[in-house]
């Protein structure tokens, strides 16, 4: 096997109440690379479509991940990459993280299937790095292992895979702003009360037992988040509205994707959550501002060849 093409999914993470431990896949959104093998070591980027990234491999978390991947494997063969992003970088939807992971797993499959998941996450860590400054683990796990996960640890890291309903469907709203991780990350408060972080961990316990049992109220009664939202909500146009009329057209619950703009919801069934699409619309569509509007399953496998 000297080529193959895979598909990285959009992630969300955070998944409300779970700051830098929980995250999700998506099914139907997410991005395309090609990976050829090449006679020299050379990890070369020969394409870059969507997106205004660098083609210099050691400043692209594509080329990060793929060169510390090889090294680890002392192989004598390098790479030509192709990457056809198909969703914004900053939209907080996970776009360095699908490049990262979705890297990882290309090159672990040209290396017939060397590491396994929890390697694959270390892997594309780095290139979390490279991209915002931070070893963060939820969008590249959620990536590479699909569904809803939570990173129970990171010292060592430990990643658990939740189970997902099959009629749970994610809306989001993707206002075409950028804001980045970076500056997001400052306006999360150091420190929270007692109460607050009780709270917090409630829901974050609510949520995965509501996903085990299938308990779709459970579910969205537990989507609260106390830690980041408050102060992120400040940084989102019109993110108020949004909730208020998703929620009222039959959400579940709704948060913040990932550090934003994005907005997610989650509904049971696929009817219910384009009924939220279609609410998410009415408040954004006067607003003057561009914005873009997805309803996708949540992806079972993570990163898969196509």
């Amino acid at each position: 096997m000297n080529q193959i093409k895979v598909f990285a999914p959009a992630t969300v993470a955070n998944v409300s109440c779970g700051y830098d431990a929980m995250g999700f896949a998506l099914s139907e959104l997410g991005d395309d690379m090609v990976f050829t093998k090449t006679a020299t070591k050379a990890i070369r980027i020969t394409e870059i479509h969507g997106a205004d990234l660098p083609f210099e491999a050691d400043k692209n978390v594509v080329g990060v991940v793929a060169r510390l991947m090889l090294e680890d494997s002392q192989v004598d063969f390098g790479l030509d990459i192709k990457i056809h992003k198909n969703f914004k970088p900053g939209s907080g939807l996970g776009s360095s993280a699908a490049s990262a992971a979705g890297t990882a797993y290309a090159v672990n499959q040209l290396l017939e299937s060397k590491y396994d998941n929890l390697q694959l996450t270390k892997f594309a860590m780095q290139g979390e790095v490279t991209a915002c400054g931070s070893a963060i683990a939820d969008n590249v796990a959620a990536c590479i292992y699909g569904g809803f996960i939570l990173v129970r640890s990171y010292d060592p890291l430990d990643i658990v895979s939740i189970p997902t309903p099959s009629e749970l469907v994610a809306t989001i709203i993707h206002p075409q702003i950028e804001i980045k991780t970076e500056e997001a990350r400052k306006v999360v408060p150091k420190s929270i009360p007692v109460k607050t972080a009780i709270a917090q961990w409630a829901n974050v316990g609510g949520l995965i037992s509501g996903l085990y049992a299938r308990d779709f109220d459970l579910i969205g009664r537990s989507l609260i988040d106390y830690v980041a939202e408050p102060e992120r909500k400040l940084l989102i146009p019109h993110f108020t509205n949004v909730k208020e009329a998703a929620m009222n057209a039959g959400a579940l619950g709704v948060g913040i994707s990932g550090s934003g703009p994005s907005i997610f919801a989650l509904s049971k069934g696929m009817f219910a959550a384009k009924q939220v699409a279609e609410a998410m619309n009415t408040i954004y569509e006067k607003s003057g501002i561009d914005y873009i509007i997805y309803v996708s399953n949540i992806s079972k496998t993570g990163a898969r060849l196509i």
